[in-house]
């Protein structure tokens, strides 16, 4: 029995391998190639750019269902952007994509490593001065904003930006979120929220008001753009 499982945990050992040092490069090879058929459009940027350029600091918020069209945005903003990644062996495999794309991975989640990460966080925004964060991921519930967000832009003095990604013909995967990705050379429009400004000293009242308050937004706004998408 317990060469059965030396050998099943050998097995899964390879193939971890061969998913961090071979699939890797293609992977990112092939994500070039598919985001060049992408016809992306953004909306309110310019917010963020100026708060930037004057030293602010920005989270992007999304959701997980979303997240793949804004795989981009280093390039779109010419700045490397932080985000938290799973510390788990498919998050391996993420970090070493999105690291050649521009993003600074800082491994944890919710439930392994969360609060040494989300420390991490803070310091590497002060740097980078713009963070990607997956409000309800990367386990869900969907569409429930989870309270790293508040903490991580209380702690950080970063502005939260509620970030909306919509998709003309996307593929839905029957996942806990139905995550999607969008079609080779359909539409895709990626829109910035006005910025929220988190006090530093917040209390649990006003921490779960504004925790809320984004999510029924988010909640709102993604509905209303889904509809003029269809229509």
């Amino acid at each position: 029995m317990r060469n059965i499982y030396i050998h099943m945990s050998m097995r899964k050992e390879f193939k971890y391998y061969i998913i961090k040092h071979i699939v890797t490069f293609p992977a990112y090879y092939l994500l070039n190639l598919y985001a060049k058929t992408i016809r992306l459009t953004l909306e309110n940027e310019d917010e963020i750019r100026n708060h930037v350029k004057n030293s602010g600091r920005v989270i992007l918020a999304s959701w997980h269902q979303r997240f793949f069209g804004g795989f981009y945005l280093p390039r779109i903003f010419n700045k490397p952007i932080s985000i938290m990644i799973s510390k788990s062996k498919d998050g391996d495999f993420i970090a070493d994509v999105v690291q050649r794309i521009g993003w600074t991975p800082v491994r944890g989640s919710g439930s392994r490593g969360g609060k040494k990460a989300l420390r991490v966080l803070v310091e590497e925004i002060k740097n980078s001065l713009l963070c990607g964060h997956i409000v309800d991921g990367p386990t869900g519930p969907a569409r429930v904003i989870k309270p790293g967000l508040i903490s991580l832009a209380s702690h950080s003095g970063a502005a939260i930006c509620p970030t909306y990604v919509f998709y003309e013909r996307p593929w839905v995967f029957n996942s806990w979120d139905r995550f999607m990705i969008p079609k080779p050379f359909s539409r895709v429009k990626i829109r910035f929220d006005s910025l929220i400004f988190v006090p530093e000293d917040v209390d649990s009242e006003l921490f779960e008001e504004l925790r809320s308050g984004i999510e029924r937004k988010m909640i709102e706004r993604y509905e209303k753009g889904d509809q003029n998408w269809i229509r």
